[in-house]
């Protein structure tokens, strides 16, 4: 799982990739010129793992993980080269999802790009940004098909989807919004569009937004909701310095600051929703570990997440849920209770299901 995290300079970016990634990258990388990607990997907390390690004492314990790619902001002109331009762009075309930052927070020691604070011009700006970089990708497709000596049949097909996709795109229609068929979508596969991967808003607010809530945030909401975009708010910056303290301390201040939840919490979760994944687990004395897949799975697919030979020589699946297992404490009382149960190769895995997979190969 893969997301890259955009938006214009200055809206705190960096410093949320910090605080998703515990991490110590250079938050004035705008100002000092600097255009390279930064590229972290963040845990996803997960109570149900938590609980497991307690029971089992495992040797290793691993937890969901994220790649994380923080890109250099996004200026007005990158789709045509401007500022890190092209650089940018594919670093972010081989990402999952895209997180797009904005900016709530006013301080007057770091200038905002557009010389003002106001979300949804700065959210509109971003998304014309990535819909003029696939705009401009699918012309020069359609000029390197057509100027080619040997047309395939697939490319002429490639063709006609694109000449579509041209025209949704010129009138300011990103392409997750073109009603494509499945046979078209498989033929653009390879591309990588940026207006086809799902968004996530997420809003950087100051400590004393997080309590008072910020000017737009009715409009922003609201926004949002209309175009099907997942939003949340997070104080990148005071939950990076809350982050370094200890338990104890931590739990104190975002009670003050009134943060319920951390931004990987809230990230996992969109992220988890958008992509349509869920996560299975294994536990035991070796290892405790979650599983991401996507939902709908089967049992003998799952098992293939794992490892090849699983899947390739399944047998039968033990699952057990988590919440049935917390009940009863132990796999022992839950076979004894009837919870552990033999699954075959084309049962539907669900969120939080314990399993154990046998296989002969």
């Amino acid at each position: 799982m893969k997301v890259g995290l955009v938006g214009l300079p200055t809206v705190g970016k960096t410093t949320f990739f910090n605080l998703l990634t515990r991490g110590k990258a250079e938050t004035s990388a705008y100002q000092s010129g600097k255009v390279n990607a930064n590229i972290g990997l963040a845990k996803v907390p997960d109570e149900r793992i938590d609980f497991l390690a307690e029971v089992y004492k495992p040797r290793k314990v691993t937890y969901a993980q994220i790649e994380v790619v923080d890109v250099p902001g996004l200026v007005r002109g990158a789709s045509e080269g401007k500022g890190s331009g092209n650089q940018f762009l594919s670093n972010i075309r081989q990402v999952d999802c895209l997180v797009h930052i904005v900016r709530a927070f006013s301080d007057e020691n770091v200038i905002h790009s557009e010389g003002s604070i106001d979300i949804i011009r700065d959210i509109e700006s971003v998304a014309m940004e990535l819909l003029l970089a696939d705009l401009q990708l699918v012309e020069t497709r359609i000029e390197r098909i057509s100027s080619g000596k040997k047309v395939t049949k697939e490319q002429m097909a490639e063709k006609q989807v694109l000449e579509k996709i041209r025209e949704s795109l010129e009138s300011e229609i990103g392409i997750a919004d073109i009603n494509l068929t499945e046979e078209e979508q498989k033929s653009l596969e390879h591309l990588d569009f940026l207006t086809a991967k799902p968004v996530i808003i997420v809003v950087n607010v100051d400590d004393e937004q997080l309590v008072e809530g910020y000017e737009q945030k009715a409009d922003v909401l609201r926004y949002c909701h209309e175009r099907n975009l997942p939003v949340f708010e997070v104080c990148a910056k005071a939950e990076v310095e809350i982050s370094e303290l200890d338990e104890e301390d931590r739990i104190a201040f975002m009670k003050e600051l009134n943060i319920k939840e951390s931004g990987i919490d809230l990230l996992a979760k969109a992220i988890y929703e958008r992509l349509n994944l869920i996560s299975f687990l294994t536990a035991g004395e070796d290892e405790v570990r979650a599983w991401t897949i996507t939902k709908g799975t089967v049992a003998k697919k799952a098992a293939g997440k794992i490892h090849s030979d699983i899947e390739r020589g399944f047998i039968r699946a033990e699952v057990v849920n988590f919440k049935d297992f917390k009940e009863c404490g132990s796999m022992a009382k839950a076979r004894d209770l009837g919870k552990l149960r033999l699954e075959g190769k084309d049962y539907v895995v669900q969120d939080g299901d314990i399993i154990s997979f046998r296989f002969n190969v």
